[in-house]
Order: structure tokens, then sequence, then C-alpha cells
């Protein structure tokens, strides 16, 4: 049986969300200063892994965007991708990235392919890490289940 640290429990939930908005935050700034995907997906990778050792891993993977690491993993790995091909399309060299600048009426929003590349990154990292960590996870709390040794 698997042991319950209440306050564990009732602070996961809270410290889930506010490190999951640390690592969207990394990530959007990775725009114009260091950061983005790769460190964005540590951090959300440990958002995960806080609430796998909180709730168990399979509640942790059921957290997870897709439900599914590997699913995610390669979601992220395809918009990488996908983020050079614009520049094809105009004759530039793969993974040249393109600016735009999109008029909203009361501000204007600067878009561009590197979020698409650092979002790709992103979901690569946190699905991979998350995978492997709640792969190891879970094995801890099979043997905690059938009262093998920790």
């Amino acid at each position: 049986m698997r042991s319950r640290v209440i306050i564990l429990e009732a602070a996961a939930g809270p410290l889930y969300l506010l490190i999951l908005a640390a690592s969207v935050w990394v990530l959007l700034r990775g725009h114009n200063e260091p950061g983005g995907g790769f460190i964005g997906g540590l951090i959300a990778v440990s958002a995960s892994i806080l609430w796998a050792v909180a709730r168990g891993s399979d509640a942790a993977r059921q957290r997870l965007p897709l439900r599914d690491p590997l699913i995610l993993g390669a979601t992220g790995v395809l918009l990488a991708a996908l983020s050079g091909v614009p520049a094809l399309l105009l004759g530039d060299a793969y993974l040249t990235h393109l600016w735009a600048t999109l008029p909203l009426g009361f501000t204007d929003l600067k878009v561009s392919t590197v979020l698409l590349f650092d979002l790709g990154v992103y979901l690569c990292v946190w699905g991979a890490l998350a995978g492997y960590a709640l792969a190891l996870l879970a094995v801890d709390d099979e043997a905690a289940a059938s009262g093998g040794e920790r």
C-alpha cells in the first residue's frame, strides 16, 4: 500500500499550477532573452514529478497535455521541424526564422517561427523526460503496492 503525505497532496495542486505557469513564462520569455523551450520544458517536468510523488505516476500521466509522454514528445519534434518550413516556402534556408507583427487594434503582437520552434522543444523535453521519470516512479509505485522494498 502506498503511504500518503496529506500536506504534500494538499499542496501539490496549487504548486503544480504555479510551476506550470512559471514554465510557460520561461518558454515565452525565450524569444527576446535566454531561456525558452528547453528550460521551460525542464520546469514542466518538475511539475509532473511533483504530481507523481504526491498522487502516483498514473495520475501524473493523466495530467500531461496529450496523456501519453511519447505522443507529447513526438508532437514537439514535429512542431520544431515544421517551424523551418515557412522559410523554405519563401526560398530561404531551412530554419531561417521569420517575424511578423499582428495589429490587434489596442496593441501589436509580435509573432515568429521561433515561438513554434521553442514550443516544439518545450513539448519534446516535457514528453521525453516526464515519460522517463514517470516510468521510474511507476516501478517504485509497483514495489510499494506489492509490499516490496523501496
